[in-house]
């Protein structure tokens, strides 16, 4: 007997991405985050505050200190793994839901994050990447006489 993984969403989601490329909706909203270039996509919460942003992605089943965060020319990139467990043919699985396989999300940060004081930390299954906002100057008011 042959392992057949379930996944019950997958159908929509393949549906979803063909209607969002027909329709143009990633470059329209200006998600880029979402584009697939792994088996999985984890997904994200992003907070901004008044002096920094903060994201938050559920990424369970895989050690912190293999995923690779990454900034360059104004873009965040998230990269990791989940690594299969051996299942012994011998054991009798009624389904199969966890997705594992290669994940890797981008996101566009503005102007104002300081790109050089990103701080991220792994723990329980949630990664959470902090990106300060950089400090800005107040403008100056000038007195007209």
């Amino acid at each position: 007997m042959s392992m057949v993984q379930y996944e019950p969403w997958s159908v929509l989601r393949d549906v979803r991405g063909e209607l969002d490329r027909f329709f143009g909706d990633q470059a329209a909203n200006g998600d880029s985050s979402r584009v697939v270039t792994g088996q999985w996509v984890p997904a994200v919460d992003i907070r901004e505050d008044k002096d920094r942003f903060e994201i938050t992605a559920d990424i369970p089943g895989v050690d912190p200190k293999e995923i690779e965060v990454t900034m360059e020319n104004g873009v965040l990139a998230i990269r990791g793994e989940r690594h299969s467990e051996e299942r012994d043919e011998g054991k009798n699985y009624s389904r199969v839901e966890r997705v594992r396989g290669t994940f890797y999300r981008r996101f566009s940060l503005p102007d104002t994050a300081d790109a050089e004081k990103i701080s991220a930390q792994g723990k329980n299954g949630v990664l959470e990447i902090v990106i300060p906002k950089k400090e800005t100057v107040q403008p100056r008011r000038i007195q007209v006489k």
